[in-house]
């Protein structure tokens, strides 16, 4: 019986720590060089569609499910003004990024716009983003063709001073 309730104690004590390293961040800096994976403390949501880290990007791939919503969300962020740079490009076609302020990555009611959708061009992306309150951020892409890709890369989100 003491065995049962140690280890129960130990896989709960696991759950807490996995949870507890995912600590609301004001500054966000990622090349995905490391990742093999989505990291944990981030969200994918790719619909019927793919996304995925591969060759040290992030890669939103359509298959053969154009026009499916797919978000990429980050650990939730402090509230306050910050500057945003990522690097996007493309394999052809007509693809758009828009940003979310996400109260909860299991909520969809919780998705508010805070950038319109911008056209996807190849150029390092930069915008200024103020979060009222603790937020996620989530990056929507959508793919309108078959077999449709976006490299995400060099993700920086900072304070602005």
């Amino acid at each position: 019986m003491k065995k049962i309730v140690f280890t129960g104690i130990a896989v709960l004590g696991g759950f807490l720590m996995a949870n507890a390293q995912c600590k609301t961040v004001s500054t966000l800096v990622e090349n995905f060089d490391t990742w093999k994976d989505i990291d944990k403390c981030w969200t994918a949501q790719q619909g019927k569609a793919m996304l995925y880290a591969n060759d040290k990007k992030i890669t939103f791939y359509s298959m053969t499910s154009p026009g499916e919503n797919m978000y990429l969300v980050t650990p939730k962020i402090k509230a306050g003004t910050y500057t945003l740079s990522l690097d996007l490009s493309d394999n052809g076609g007509e693809t758009t990024l828009e940003l979310f302020s996400i109260n909860s990555p299991a909520d969809a009611k919780s998705y508010v716009s805070i950038a319109k959708s911008s056209k996807i061009t190849g150029e390092k992306k930069t915008f200024t983003l103020s979060l009222k309150k603790d937020t996620h951020l989530g990056l929507k892409v959508l793919l309108n063709g078959v077999h449709q890709a976006v490299y995400l890369d060099n993700f920086s989100l900072k304070p602005k001073k």
